[in-house]
């Protein structure tokens, strides 16, 4: 029994009186000695049994639960249309492990696990039903701890690569200096400038977002810095460029690779004097946004031939983030499919509840050259396909499946297993500096277990053992 809920049930009961009735049968000893909480309703759904679990659970003595319709003690998320305990009765169908809620004597919201059953007499008529549920608080507190570990923001990740971008977001946010972000399309560029945004003093100002391959040159300029009445034909109003909508907020141009010489070196004036001047102004304004950009493009190269400026690429370059493709981080698949799978449950108000193992190894064997928004596309379209249950091969797009009818055995779960551990031993060795005994304690397991997988995945081992370094 949990602190929390020896608190609950200390809060409610006469500690001088015991509650709890008589045990008079082995089924009455066995309902009190389990965890879960268990009660049982009439057809008039008044509570007829209440153990001990419930109690310390619910906050509720049984005393006072017992002869009150159910929805009462409750408070429950699945009360009313969505009640399982109802559904059951009207079904004669039992329902195993429906997540919910329960708001508790102290207001307090419980996560729990319900599951229902028909209650019949000695002549099998039905009488009621019955409800057992199990707190998942601890559970759902350990869900959180371990999630925190690999979130930031609105970024997930398990990759040991994304985890160097995750520590270094924090600092990056509170520093004022322009930023760069590097990484192939659908990588999550412009996530990352929105949760840089997110965590800095600026949260509360307009983030921005400017796709600076878009627009043509002229377009793009009065997109950016904005135009005064009668700066050209047609402008019969003054109209806001995007560095004044974005005040004290941050300004993301993404695709800065894309530019024209010229409108770099407008933009560089920019940065550097922190002023500009709207089409047709008469006298400058100051520039108050944080500016993030991104691009796909390879700036060292483009600036080597010429095509990029090289003084605003070291203005841009002050403090800059690369972000891995996601076929160098495939160990995240599993968990961004999870994440995609909740979003769009929420979206398209289903109830999907995961993908199969076969068809996530085809996503595991897939190289993704769209990256996390490729990714993304292919849990939508599963979900048009999907009406319940689990994702499966066949509601995968052709060009995933047609590898795997080619491929048989990348259709196995056991290689998307493998696939995923070799990628995490491969990676702790290289953070400890091939180090085995130290790639073993990051990893959490024992070296023999360690040698065992190494040996079993085929890794090729370098022949410096690594034992003089000390770990990364």
């Amino acid at each position: 029994m949990t602190t929390k809920r020896i608190i609950k049930a200390s809060g409610k009961r006469d500690r001088n009186k015991d509650t709890r009735p008589s045990v008079s049968t082995p089924t009455e000893a066995i309902l009190e000695s389990i965890s879960d909480g268990v009660f049982t309703v009439g057809l008039d759904w008044r509570v007829t049994s209440f153990n001990r679990a419930a109690e310390e659970i619910t906050g509720v003595p049984r005393s006072e639960a017992i002869g009150r319709r159910c929805s009462e003690v409750f408070r429950s998320s699945m009360c009313g249309a969505d009640c399982a305990l109802q559904e059951t009765l009207k079904t004669n169908k039992p329902i195993i492990g429906k997540s919910g809620f329960i708001i508790d004597a102290e207001g307090e919201r419980t996560p729990i696990s319900v599951s229902t059953a028909v209650l019949r007499d000695t002549d099998g008529r039905v009488i009621g039903g019955a409800e057992t549920f199990r707190d998942l608080s601890e559970v759902e507190a350990l869900r959180r701890e371990l999630e925190g570990r690999f979130r930031v923001g609105d970024l997930v990740s398990r990759s040991p690569l994304m985890q160097r971008v995750f520590e270094v977001l924090p600092a990056i946010a509170v520093s004022p200096s322009t930023v760069l972000i590097l990484g192939e399309t659908g990588t999550g560029k412009e996530l990352v400038a929105r949760t840089v945004h997110d965590l800095s003093l600026r949260r509360k100002e307009p983030f921005v977002a400017v796709n600076c391959g878009a627009l043509p040159d002229t377009l793009l300029e009065s997109e950016l810095f904005g135009y005064k009445v009668g700066a050209f034909t047609g402008a019969q109003r003054d109209k806001p460029g995007r560095f004044a909508i974005a005040r004290g907020g941050t300004l993301f141009l993404d695709e800065i690779g894309e530019i024209s010489p010229a409108l770099q070196v407008r933009l560089l004036r920019v940065l550097q004097e922190r002023t500009y001047e709207p089409l047709g102004a008469t006298r400058s304004e100051s520039v108050e946004a944080r500016i993030i950009v991104a691009t796909n493009r390879n700036l060292t190269e483009q600036t080597r031939r010429g095509a990029f400026r090289e003084d605003l690429y070291y203005r841009i370059n002050v403090v800059r983030v690369e972000l891995p493709p996601l076929r160098r981080r495939k160990e995240d698949i599993p968990f961004l499919v999870e994440e995609f799978i909740r979003r769009f449950n929420r979206l398209h108000r289903k109830s999907i509840t995961g993908i199969a193992g076969e068809a996530l190894s085809l996503l595991m064997a897939h190289d993704w050259p769209g990256n996390v928004r490729e990714l993304e596309n292919v849990i939508e379209r599963s979900f048009i396909l999907c009406s319940a249950g689990l994702i499966d091969i066949a509601h995968l797009p052709e060009e995933l499946t047609a590898r795997g009818d080619s491929s048989p055995a990348s259709t196995s779960i056991q290689s998307a297993h493998d696939l995923l551990d070799a990628r995490c031993l491969q990676l702790a060795l290289e953070r400890n500096g091939f180090n085995r005994s130290a790639a073993a304690r990051d990893l959490g397991i024992h070296k023999t277990t360690f040698f065992r997988k190494i040996k079993k995945l085929g890794i090729t081992l370098p022949t410096r053992n690594g034992r003089s370094q000390q770990p990364k």
